[in-house]
């Protein structure tokens, strides 16, 4: 059996809880493709997760945002691991672009959170990708591959890892990897975790695609053999979420 088509929705820092009622109202009515077709996870901020896991229908899942790199303790407007997994909350992003930038999070301080989250249970969305000017300067895939890097540095085990290439600079801007630059970099992706982890994690990892996905983008770039899947951000709080989980019938077609 092939990889399970994966579409994380990121709804990062927005929502009142009048609006997260109304986008799980939308997701609860939604005509969606089954659980043998689509996995899928949405992640509400931290208030939220226990609203949202308690409402939602159970066939998808919840995700923070963030956690702690190791057991909580006097760390002052941190989450830890361990409270999620109290929780019952899955699943955690790691490592998005937004916390490398704006929080200064490098990739050894990423892999060590990977680590520590997937030692509690967790399983991970580790983002990595690389900003406009490192694009035009043809430097993706070694910004790609030194980020999961430090992860392959920190961990064994890839069977609760997705990960998610945003390219910094289609993320909140309109623009989109075309899917051939999308398909590219997967594949260049899936060839280091052949060479530099094995054959098997790097043929049964997924590796999605994140960066200003909409219901028009979605069905071309999720027909590439090495999208397997998106994580959305604005479009994940909008009706059109919907038929981006359900792109993933192009795969099953």
């Amino acid at each position: 059996m092939g990889r399970k088509f994966f579409v994380g929705g990121n709804w990062k820092c927005n929502g009142t809880t009048d609006q997260v009622d109304k986008i799980v109202k939308v997701l609860n009515e939604g005509q969606i493709a089954s659980t043998d077709v689509v996995e899928v996870v949405v992640s509400p901020p931290y208030v939220f997760l226990p609203i949202v896991k308690s409402q939602l229908r159970p066939e998808i899942q919840v995700a923070a945002q963030n956690c702690w790199v190791k057991k909580g303790g006097a760390f002052t407007g941190e989450v830890s691991a361990e409270m999620l997994a109290n929780l019952g909350i899955p699943w955690v992003i790691l490592g998005h672009s937004e916390r490398r930038s704006l929080l200064g999070e490098s990739s050894e301080f990423v892999g060590e959170k990977v680590a520590y989250a997937l030692a509690q249970g967790l399983k991970v969305i580790a983002c990595v990708g690389e900003t406009l000017e490192q694009r035009e300067a043809g430097q993706t895939m070694d910004v790609v591959a030194e980020q999961t890097k430090a992860i392959a540095a920190k961990i064994t085990d890839w069977t609760n890892v997705v990960v998610a290439y945003e390219p910094v600079w289609a993320i909140g801007t309109g623009k989109v990897a075309t899917p051939a630059q999308a398909q590219e970099v997967h594949a260049n992706l899936r060839e280091w975790l052949k060479t530099n982890v094995s054959p098997e994690v790097a043929e049964s990892t997924r590796i999605i695609y994140g960066g200003s996905v909409t219901g028009a983008s979605c069905r071309e770039l999720a027909a590439q053999p090495d999208v397997d899947g998106f994580l959305v951000g604005g479009a994940s709080l909008k009706p059109e979420f919907i038929d981006i989980i359900n792109s993933a019938t192009v795969k099953s077609a």
